[in-house]
Formats: structure tokens, sequence, C-alpha cells
């Protein structure tokens, strides 16, 4: 007994330094320098945003090119549609030539649809060719996004990219893109010559897609509007 009671002492010793030190604050943990500069955002991390495609804007240029007459199947009826023809009496036409699996196509649809809608009635007419698209790939785009212009096919195959007016165009005017699409051409029918294999020796390109304020700009002044009316949507 007289052993127990001896510890006794020691053993209240010992609970009470353990009890204090219990009570003291425990230290921070000492910041590296890296984190000291950029401490931790109290908030949950954010998912990184997924990169936006990329565009390919080009400005629109007067080139020389002897640019041919063509006559190419509509896609919506099979017939053929002839552009000296077609183009005979209108004031500014744009051929805008696209592949509809191309995202930077479908990023300048809805431009090409906005000009078409507000300069139409001041005499912008436009006609679009499709190329290297399978006639389902052209069917399924159109179904989903109808448009209001006429639309024909020089190509319906990847494999004849080489082989195309739309390819010698490019490596003509500057542009190196692989596929180009899209590519736009503005005419003057005014100035198309009536007769022969070539419409016109010059005319006005845009190796990639169209800055929408830049193409309002060009077609006002081809058109002859003034810079300030206002064209109804």
């Amino acid at each position: 007994m007289r052993k127990v009671f001896a510890l006794a002492p020691l053993a209240l010793a010992f609970a009470l330094t353990t009890t204090a030190r219990a009570q003291q604050p425990t230290p921070a943990p000492q910041a590296s320098p890296q984190t000291q500069a950029h401490p931790p955002s109290s908030a949950s991390p954010q998912p990184t945003p997924a990169p936006a495609e990329s565009h390919e804007y080009a400005p629109i240029q007067e080139r020389g090119l002897d640019y041919k007459d063509w006559t190419y199947k509509s896609a919506a009826s099979g017939d053929p549609v002839n552009l000296r023809g077609w183009a005979r009496g209108r004031r500014l036409v744009l051929v805008v030539y696209f592949a509809p699996w191309c995202h930077n196509w479908k990023a300048e649809a809805s431009v090409v649809a906005r000009l078409y809608q507000k300069f139409h009635d001041a005499g912008l007419d436009i006609i679009a060719v499709s190329e290297y698209g399978t006639p389902a790939e052209i069917k399924s785009y159109f179904d989903a996004f109808p448009a209001a212009y006429p639309v024909v096919v020089e190509s319906d195959s990847e494999g004849e990219r080489e082989k195309t007016t739309h390819y010698d165009y490019r490596r003509k005017t500057g542009d190196a893109r692989k596929w180009g699409s899209p590519y736009n051409v503005f005419l003057d029918p005014a100035r198309l010559n009536a007769a022969g294999d070539v419409l016109a020796s010059k005319v006005w390109v845009a190796n990639g897609e169209l800055v929408e304020a830049e193409a309002e700009k060009f077609i006002r002044e081809r058109l002859g509007l003034p810079a300030g009316a206002r064209i109804e949507d």
C-alpha cells in the first residue's frame, strides 16, 4: 500500500503537466515562401474551361484572279445552276465556299445569314458552294440550319480536295489552309464577262471567315449605301 501511495504524487504531477500542455495553442505551421506569396483560396476549385474553337478571320482584298464560270448541281433539287446566268442582273454577289462539317464555316454561317437578311433587299445575293462533304453531311447540316440562299455542290468527298477549282483559287490567292473553309469571293455582276470561260479577272476575296463589321462596310460601299443609313433586318 505504501508503494501505491508513494507513486500517487508522481502520477498527479504528470497529469497536471500533460493537461497544461494540451491547453496551450498549437503553433501554426510555417508557410513556404510560395505559399506566403499565393495563399490558398477558401473557394472550391473551379473547372478549367474548355478552350474556345479557333477562328480563321481574313480581310476582304481585291485580287487578280481568273475566276471561271461554273455550273454545279443544286444541293436541294439536283438541278444545274449556272453562275453567269444566276448572277445576271444582280448588284453584288457573294460566292462562299464551305465544308458542311467545318467549325469555321459553322461560325461564319450565322454571319452570312445576317448579312443576307440585312442587305438582300438592297442588292446583296449569296450563293454557297459545298466542298468535301458527303450528300448526307450536307443534308444533315441544312436540315438543322436552313439557308435562305441557294446551295450548290462542287465536290462531295474529302479525297477531291486538290482537284477542285476552290483549291486552285485558294493557292493563287495565298490561302495556305488545308481545307480552306470558308472561302469568300465577292463579284460585281456588272463587271462580269458576258461570254467565255473566265467570268472576271479581278475579284474581292477573303481567305477565311468574314469579319462582320468589315463585311458590312464593304457591302454598303459596293451598293452605294450611306454609312449611317439604317437597314431594316
